[in-house]
This record gives structure tokens, C-alpha cells and sequence, in this order.
């Protein structure tokens, strides 16, 4: 069965595409066709990439890995937290940190320091301080929430991205190209998808259209985490039911037991046929 189809699509104005002038030669494959001045996007090639993205988000999903959604345009910002959040996944939707990828070490200091600052409150460690040592200390924890609060739980680099807008975000594309993590995003006609692994080529314009793309993702996401979840569930229930294997380090003292009375044995035969030759 489809995760998608043509006229939900269609319904949600994922056809349209950017002016003429400001296409980008690169996405002529994906162009149906062009209407007063505007391109219209090929659905039926839309339908196609979204199953493939899909399906490969559901592996990753499946496998336990991480997938970092990115949104920082309006349009995009409050649909792409909703839809990761609903899969467990980190996001970004205000500015994208320079380096959060290539210098992920750096951006992971920030976040313990944020947790550092929680822990402090916490303990009244900074009841001692001054009001405004506080007021500097909770407008840097305000900041560090802002930027890096959705990434909190993001102990190693993610193993895909997910692009709203790869124009916009091209400094986090980059930065994946860089680490050869894989790239899935929403391709409108005036971006070069040549640096996306999995193009869904639609109007990354529109709140609409972005979120009948990333519902159909995001359910392959869940159904993944749910196959996860189930297996785990089996080979716990095989390892309990499964005969206990004989404990080897008994066998091997009762061997060594055996031995040492064969040759206890051989000494004190030894011994005797001595005594008697004397």
C-alpha cells in the first residue's frame, strides 16, 4: 500500500514549483510542465521518491539510529518539530549551529554545560549567588535551550538528515557531504539536488505540502521503531525460553578433579612398588 498518493498531493499544492527564472537547471527531471511563468513539479516522480525515502527511513528507524530533521524557515519550523518529536528524533528549527556536524564535539560542551547549569539550580548552588550572576546564568540557559535543547539527547553524530529547503540549509548539506551522512530533503525547483541522496522533489514553500511529505516519512519512522520494539520483544522471550547450556567451568573442575586423583593414583602406586623393592 502507498504511503502517499497523487491527489493528497495535489491537495496540498505540492505541484508548484518556483518562477521560471529562478529555476535550477539540475531539476528539469522532476518538471511536469510550466503554467504562467510558474513550473509545476512532476507528482507522479514525487509519489516514487517519497516511497523510497520512506522505506530508507524506516531501516534507519528499524536499526536503532538517529535522524536530525532541520527547518529553520517559518513555513517549516513548528510542522517539523511536531512530526520529529512524535518519532523521537532531535531537530533544529532556529539557526543551524556552523559546525554542529564537523565540530560536533564542541556542540556536544555546549549541551553538558546546559545540563551542568540545570544541575546547579537544582542542588541550590546558585542561591549564593548574586541576582545578577542568576539573571547572566539564566539568560545563557534560555540561549543554550533555544539553539540546542531539541539536540540535548544527540550523543553521537546522526546517521541521516532530513532538509527542509536544501538552498536555505546548504551549509548543513554541506556539512553531512563532508561526514558522507546521507541526505533526504524536499527539493523545490530552484535548488541543486546533486548533493541529496534522497531527493522528494515538492514545494518546500508551502506548511501544507511539508507536512503530507513528513507525515508519510514519519510514519515509516514509527513503523520502524515498532518492528524494533517487537523483535526485541521475541528475542527476549526466545533467550527465556531457550534450555540453560551446561555450565562449562563445572565440567572442567570435575575433569580437572579426575585428573589430579589419576595421578594422586599413579604417585602412590609409584610409592608402593618402591617400598616393596626395598
Amino acid at each position: 500500500m502507498s504511503r502517499v498518493n497523487f491527489d493528497t498531493l495535489l491537495e496540498a499544492g505540492c505541484h508548484f514549483g518556483h518562477l521560471k527564472r529562478k529555476w535550477n537547471p539540475a531539476m528539469a527531471p522532476y518538471i511536469f510542465m510550466e503554467r504562467n511563468g510558474i513550473h509545476i513539479i512532476d507528482l507522479n516522480k514525487t509519489v516514487v521518491k517519497v516511497e523510497e525515502a520512506a522505506e530508507a527511513l524506516k531501516q534507519i528507524a528499524k536499526s536503532g539510529k538517529k535522524v536530525l530533521f532541520v527547518a529553520t524557515k517559518k513555513q517549516a519550523k513548528q510542522v517539523v518539530a511536531e512530526k520529529a518529536a512524535s518519532v523521537n528524533m532531535p531537530y533544529v528549527i532556529e539557526r543551524w549551529p556552523g559546525g554542529m556536524l564537523t565540530n560536533f564535539p564542541t556542540i556536544r560542551k555546549a549541551v553538558k554545560k546546559m545540563a551542568t547549569i540545570d544541575k546547579l539550580t537544582n542542588d541550590g548552588t546558585y542561591s549564593n549567588l548574586s541576582k545578577r550572576e542568576i539573571l547572566q546564568i539564566s539568560r545563557q540557559r534560555a540561549k543554550l535551550e533555544k539553539n540546542l535543547g531539541s539536540i540535548a539527547d544527540l550523543t553521537r553524530l546522526p546517521s541521516a538528515l532530513f532538509v527542509i529547503d536544501v538552498l536555505k540549509e546548504n551549509i548543513a548539506v554541506r556539512e553531512a557531504n563532508r561526514l558522507g551522512i546521507p541526505v533526504f530533503a524536499i527539493v523545490d525547483t530552484n535548488s541543486d539536488p546533486s548533493n541529496v541522496d534522497y531527493v522528494i522533489p515538492a514545494n518546500d514553500d508551502a506548511t501544507k505540502s511539508v507536512e503530507v511529505i513528513l507525515d508519510a516519512c514519519c510514519a515509516a519512522m514509527a513503523e520502524g521503531l515498532e518492528e524494533r520494539k517487537a523483535e526485541k520483544v521475541d528475542m527476549d522471550a526466545a533467550g527465556e525460553a531457550a534450555p540453560k547450556a551446561p555450565k562449562k567451568k563445572a565440567g572442567r573442575a570435575r575433569m580437572d578433579k579426575a585428573e589430579e586423583d589419576a595421578i594422586n593414583a599413579a604417585k602412590a602406586a609409584a610409592f608402593v612398588s618402591k617400598e616393596d623393592e626395598a
